[in-house]
């Protein structure tokens, strides 16, 4: 690691939670004469990139700073560099440096400062509002905002598996949501499909996620967690509210899917080009009546399976003329093959968009996962 680095992550280290770029900034201008120093984040809808200080959002998809976020690679244009700031798979935006000298040792320093930013800014916002603040266009609901801080992440990536996950409306969520977690040598993912309106929908959900992460992390197995999400979700509600969910554990030495269906959302298997509904166990959504049984099922994924789980927001979008349907979808994500799983959420997100001319009205929840393989 050169010294630059060195000293950059000191400075970040170092640097108070609100000034962590201005803290990077005077390194680079000591080592390399860099006096433009800006981060730049995505937004919550995935399709803004917004200054942390002053300046212009950057919408046009061919800007060299969206070709950086896209492909996760530096762009250098015009003495400047884009850099991707992004930490284990998740895309958190990108870091525009100039002047920038043409030398590709210099250029992979600073993917690495980048990097360590990404991890700092993740350090540091629990507490500071600084970067939240900044990444938003317009001023999120209160249930939204509760949804958002109730994730995992957007994106996250091992050598055995690559995940992405959207909620929409970005700025409005109510119920649905997703959730994860791995131990490398399992992954566990939730998706919920809920139900109600405003902050009502977003606590349902909160307590939901929540008992199923007690669950989980008592080391209990998918058809317990879901026993005791079930309870705790009755005890509150007395069978008027409920969560449909869909609880999934991969072996990620085997590739062996274990899962429970509580009433949940769609779960689609693309397998060398074709796309096809994962036949599933329809069980009671959560809270729905005292004490349910759970029980599991398994499938086996292949090397290079993509499994996309879409909540009833996705197929029920509906424009002036016509419902997307289940059609629309299993053609568009025959189309996602080559796209990695965050380009593949977003991607089918924009084309809902485009499909009922604005933001969606009910909610929606798209979570893409890639099967690698296993690693040695």
């Amino acid at each position: 690691m050169s010294e630059p680095v060195n000293q950059a992550r000191r400075a970040l280290n170092e640097a108070p939670a609100d000034r962590l770029v201005g803290g990077v900034g005077e390194v680079l201008a000591r080592s390399y004469g860099i006096t433009d120093v800006e981060l730049y984040q995505v937004d919550y809808r995935l399709a803004e990139l917004l200054p942390l200080t002053e300046g212009d959002s950057i919408t046009n998809p061919g800007h060299p700073a969206w070709r950086a976020f896209d492909h996760q690679s530096p762009i250098l244009i015009d003495g400047a560099a884009w850099i991707p700031v992004t930490m284990r798979g998740e895309r958190r935006g990108v870091l525009r440096l100039s002047p920038v000298p043409d030398d590709r040792e210099a250029l992979t320093a600073l993917a690495e400062v980048a990097t360590a930013l990404a991890h700092e800014v993740a350090a540091v916002s629990a507490g500071t509002d600084v970067y939240r603040a900044a990444r938003r266009s317009q001023r999120l609901t209160l249930a939204a905002e509760m949804q958002w801080d109730l994730l995992p992440g957007r994106s996250r990536i091992r050598p055995s598996f690559s995940l992405a996950g959207q909620l929409e409306p970005a700025y409005a969520v109510r119920g649905d949501s997703f959730d994860w977690s791995d131990d490398g040598e399992r992954l566990w993912l939730s998706t919920i499909n809920g139900t109600g309106e405003g902050v009502a929908a977003s606590l349902l959900t909160s307590l939901g996620t929540h008992a199923l992460r007690n669950a989980r992390r008592a080391g209990l197995g998918l058809a317990d967690q879901a026993a005791l999400a079930d309870q705790a979700i009755y005890d509150l509600y007395r069978g008027e509210q409920h969560l449909s969910a869909l609880l999934m554990e991969l072996d990620l030495r085997s590739g062996m899917m274990t899962v429970v269906d509580a009433g949940s959302p769609r779960l689609v298997l693309l397998r060398d080009g074709e796309v096809t509904e994962q036949p599933l166990e329809a069980q009671f959504p959560l809270g729905m009546f005292e004490a349910t049984d759970y029980h599991e099922q398994r499938f086996p994924l292949e090397r290079g399976d993509r499994v996309f789980v879409v909540s009833d927001g996705v197929v029920d979008a509906t424009s002036q003329q016509a419902r997307y349907g289940e059609t629309a979808l299993d053609r568009f994500l025959r189309r996602t093959g080559p796209m990695a799983p965050l380009d593949a959420v977003r991607s089918l997100i924009g084309d809902l968009r485009a499909f009922v001319a604005g933001d969606l009205v009910d909610d929606a929840v798209v979570v893409c996962l890639d099967w690698t393989g296993p690693q040695p």
